[in-house]
C-alpha cells in the first residue's frame, strides 16, 4: 500500500479520554460505581440493574478462578442470543482475564468446529437449544468446561420454570443432549458466590475478544480486539452520540444479536459506559412478540439495520406504536436504502442515522451526524480516525474518486488470530486496514460507499455498482427489498440479474425495467428480474449476493 506525505486523507477531530481507561474492565467497574441502581439490561420483562451485573459477574469470574485451571489469555467461546446471561458471562469471563470468542448460536456443527479448533477455545457457555450440536463436535475440540443455560435462568420463580418448561416441553426447543461433566449456568454462578474473586491485571494491548468475520469469502477469521480497541470504540461511539442520548436516563431496543461485534459494542460498552438500559430482544424474527414488548416500553433509541426497519414498517401493529420518546435511531451492519430510511422516519417521526464499521475495526469507523444527516454517506470519521482511498496498485486517490476505503485509528484490530499472512494483506505495518469497499471521500468530509469491491458488475467495460441499483430500485412503492449481481454474458461480458421481493403480486420485470430507466444510465438497467418470497440473509440480516451468485 503506498504511503505518500500529501495522501488526501479525511480524519475525525481528535479522541478525548483514551487514557482513562487500561481495560474494558476498568469501565466496567466505573458503571457500577456511578450507575449501580439504574437498569443495565432487561429481557422477557426481567431487569438487571447495574450491581446485579455486577455480582453475577463477579460470581462468575470466581467460578472461573478457582473451580477451573483457565488462566488470564485463555479462550471462553459464548455462544447465547440476546439473553440476560451473555452480558454477565461476558463481563465475568473478562475479570477472570479471559478471551470471549462470541460465537453465532445459529452456527452449524462445522461452523462450531471451526472456530472452537481455530481459537483455542477450552471453555464454553451455551444455551441449551444447541446444546447437541455441540456433544457433536466437543471431542474435536480443546473444551473441557462447558457451561449450559436455559432460555430462563435469570429470571425470578415462577416465572424461570414457566419459561423453561415452555421452551424444552411445549415448543420442543431443546434437543436431547449428553455432555458429560457439564454445569448448569445457575450452579456456575451459586458455586462462585461461595469463593471470592480475584482482580486480574490486564494491558490495554492484551486481547479481549476473538471476534470472527462472517466467513462469506472463505475461511472464517478471528479478529484480535484489544481491550484498547474496545475501548476506544466505546469512547469514539459516545463522542458522536452523547449529544442526542444523555447517562443514566436512555432505553434503547437492542433486536440484533449481542454477538455481533455492532451490537456488542454500542449496548455491551458504549451504552454500559454512559448508564444507559438495553433492551435485548432474544428473537427479533418474532415480529409480533417483537412488537408487544416494543409496546409495553418507552424507547428512545433504536438499533438497527435496513431489512428489519422495512419488516417493521410494513405492519399496522408496529405503526400504531407511540414513537414520541424515539430520539435517535442507529442503523449499520449492510448498506442503508434511502427508502428504508424515508419510510422510518415517516412512520416514526425520527430519522436514522446510518453509520459504517467492519469487524476489523471494532467495528464503528464513521457515522452521520445526527445533527446534519446526509443520506446516502456513511457520515464522517469518528474522532481518532483517519480515511484514504487507494486504486488497485496501493496508490492514495484524490477527493471525489472512487476507491478502496483505508482506515486508521486506535480501533483497528491487532491482527487475525495465528493468521500473519492474511493479516498482512488487510493490515500495513502504518496500522491501515484495507476494508475491501469501494468509497468516495467528499469534500465536505463526508464518505460515501459505493459498493464491495468483490460485488462489482462489469458491463461492457463500465463499473456497476450493485448497491446503487438495489437503492432506486427499493424505491418503488412495490418493492419490498431487492439485490442486484452480475452474471456471465456473451455480448457484454457480465449482465445485471436483479432479485426481487414484492409486495405486490402484480409487479413485472417490464414496470421495474422502466423505473430503472428513469434513475440509471442504460447498462445499469438489469437485463434480468427474479421474483422471490425473500432472500437468503446472514444472521444479523445481510442480504447474502454470494449465494444468490451461486445459484
Amino acid at each position: 500500500m503506498s504511503q505518500h506525505a500529501t495522501a488526501p486523507l479525511v480524519s475525525g477531530p481528535a479522541l478525548q479520554g483514551l487514557e482513562d481507561y487500561a481495560t474494558v474492565t476498568d469501565v466496567f467497574a466505573t458503571s457500577v460505581e456511578r450507575f449501580a441502581d439504574k437498569p443495565a439490561f432487561s429481557c422477557m420483562g426481567q431487569v438487571l440493574r447495574y450491581r446485579d451485573v455486577d455480582r453475577l459477574a463477579a460470581d462468575f469470574a470466581a467460578w472461573l478462578q478457582h473451580e477451573t485451571e483457565l488462566e488470564p489469555g485463555d479462550r471462553i467461546a459464548i455462544q447465547l442470543p440476546n439473553l440476560l446471561q451473555f452480558p454477565v458471562a461476558v463481563f465475568g469471563a473478562l475479570r477472570a482475564g479471559l478471551v470471549v470468542v462470541n460465537t453465532n448460536p445459529l452456527y452449524t456443527e462445522r461452523e462450531m468446529h471451526h472456530q472452537f479448533v481455530d481459537s483455542g477455545a477450552k471453555a464454553i457457555v451455551i444455551l441449551a437449544n444447541m446444546a447437541d450440536k455441540l456433544e457433536r463436535v466437543i471431542d474435536k475440540t480443546e473444551i473441557c468446561h462447558v457451561v449450559v443455560t436455559e432460555i430462563g435462568d435469570l429470571h425470578g420463580l415462577p416465572r424461570r420454570a414457566l419459561i423453561n418448561f415452555a421452551v424444552r416441553h411445549v415448543k420442543k426447543l431443546v434437543p436431547r443432549y449428553s455432555l458429560p461433566g457439564a454445569l448448569g449456568f445457575r450452579d456456575v454462578l451459586a458455586r462462585g458466590a461461595k469463593r471470592q474473586y480475584q482482580p486480574v491485571e490486564r494491558d490495554r494491548d492484551d486481547i479481549a475478544a476473538l471476534q470472527y468475520t462472517g466467513g462469506t469469502t472463505g475461511v472464517a477469521k478471528g479478529t484480535m480486539l484489544t481491550h484498547r480497541n474496545l475501548v476506544a470504540n466505546m469512547l469514539q461511539a459516545r463522542a458522536v452520540i452523547s449529544d442526542v442520548l444523555g447517562e443514566g436516563c436512555e432505553t434503547v431496543i437492542a433486536p440484533l444479536p449481542v454477538y455481533h461485534i455492532y451490537t456488542f459494542t454500542v449496548n455491551c460498552l458504549f451504552l454500559m459506559e454512559t448508564g444507559n438500559h438495553s433492551v435485548l430482544i432474544p428473537n427479533p424474527r418474532d415480529i409480533d412478540g417483537f412488537v408487544k414488548t416494543l409496546r409495553k416500553i418507552h424507547f428512545t433509541g433504536f438499533v438497527g439495520l435496513n431489512t428489519l426497519f422495512n419488516a417493521l414498517c410494513n405492519r399496522d401493529d408496529f405503526r400504531a406504536l407511540d414513537f414520541s420518546s424515539l430520539k435517535l435511531t442507529i442503523s449499520g451492519g449492510m448498506a442503508l436504502t434511502k427508502a428504508a430510511a424515508k419510510r422510518w422516519e415517516e412512520v416514526t417521526g425520527c430519522p436514522v442515522t446510518e453509520g459504517y464499521g467492519m469487524t476489523e475495526t471494532s467495528p464503528i469507523v464513521s457515522f452521520n451526524p445526527p445533527a446534519a444527516i446526509q443520506l446516502g454517506t456513511i457520515g464522517k470519521p469518528v474522532p481518532g480516525t483517519s480515511v484514504k482511498v487507494i486504486d488497485a496498485d496501493g496508490n492514495d486517490l484524490p477527493l471525489g474518486e472512487a476507491g478502496e476505503l483505508c482506515v486508521q485509528g486506535p480501533q483497528v484490530m491487532k491482527g487475525y488470530w495465528n493468521r500473519p499472512e492474511d493479516t498482512a494483506k488487510t493490515l500495513d505495518a502504518q496500522g491501515w486496514v484495507r476494508t475491501g469497499d469501494i468509497a468516495v471521500l467528499q469534500e465536505d468530509g463526508y464518505i460515501r460507499i459505493v459498493d464491495r469491491k468483490k460485488d462489482m458488475i462489469i458491463v461492457s467495460g463500465f463499473n456497476v455498482y450493485p448497491n446503487e441499483i438495489e437503492d432506486v430500485v427499493a424505491g418503488h412503492p412495490d418493492v419490498i427489498e431487492a439485490a442486484a449481481i452480475g452474471v456471465p454474458d456473451e455480448d457484454s461480458g457480465e449482465a445485471i440479474k436483479l432479485f426481487v421481493v414484492a409486495r405486490n403480486e402484480s409487479l413485472d420485470a417490464a414496470t421495474l425495467r422502466s423505473w430503472c430507466k428513469k434513475e440509471l444510465a442504460g447498462y445499469k438497467v438489469p437485463k434480468f428480474v427474479e421474483f422471490r418470497d425473500e432472500l437468503p440473509k446472514t444472521n444479523v440480516g445481510k442480504v447474502l449476493r454470494r449465494e444468490l451468485r451461486d445459484a
